[in-house]
């Protein structure tokens, strides 16, 4: 990965909706060099996916909560089914595995503190490899910006 592609990644992940003309007059290259270069970032892995970043408050999810978990036991089929199970569960929006004193971070994204409540008592309290958790109810959202510095 050369400056260019750094250029190009940055100006992406600012909007992907520019076209190759658009991000070439950015990057300081030509149209065709440009949709080369994305190609082959998106083959080889770099460009995972081409997103629209949606503000949750717009959908009517005004509560987030910040939860660490901890297991009870880290057999990797018990881990493997709780990340299976996080993956599907529609409140979660981030899922992390995590060292230290938790093993898993989510960041969960409902309507209300009954929402969450629901949540908790359908995903959390009913998987008996789930030891304890703590959630942290956030106050405001003071940066919401997923992009990598290349």
């Amino acid at each position: 990965m050369d400056d260019l592609d750094r250029r190009i990644l940055t100006a992406l992940q600012k909007d992907n909706r520019l076209s190759f003309a658009e991000l070439a007059e950015l990057v300081g290259s030509s149209a065709a060099s440009c949709m080369r270069r994305v190609n082959k970032l998106r083959t080889e892995g770099v460009i995972v996916a081409d997103i629209s970043l949606v503000d949750p408050k717009a959908l009517g999810k005004s509560l987030t909560v910040v939860l660490t978990v901890e297991l009870d036991r880290e057999r990797l089929d018990l881990v493997d089914d709780f990340k299976r199970a996080m993956r599907a569960a529609r409140e979660v929006t981030q899922c992390y595995m995590v060292t230290g004193d938790a093993d898993f971070v989510l960041i969960v994204a409902v309507e209300d503190v009954e929402a969450f409540d629901v949540f908790v008592k359908t995903k959390l309290y009913t998987n008996p490899n789930v030891r304890k958790f703590k959630s942290m109810i956030t106050l405001d959202r003071v940066k919401f910006e997923p992009r990598i510095t290349v």
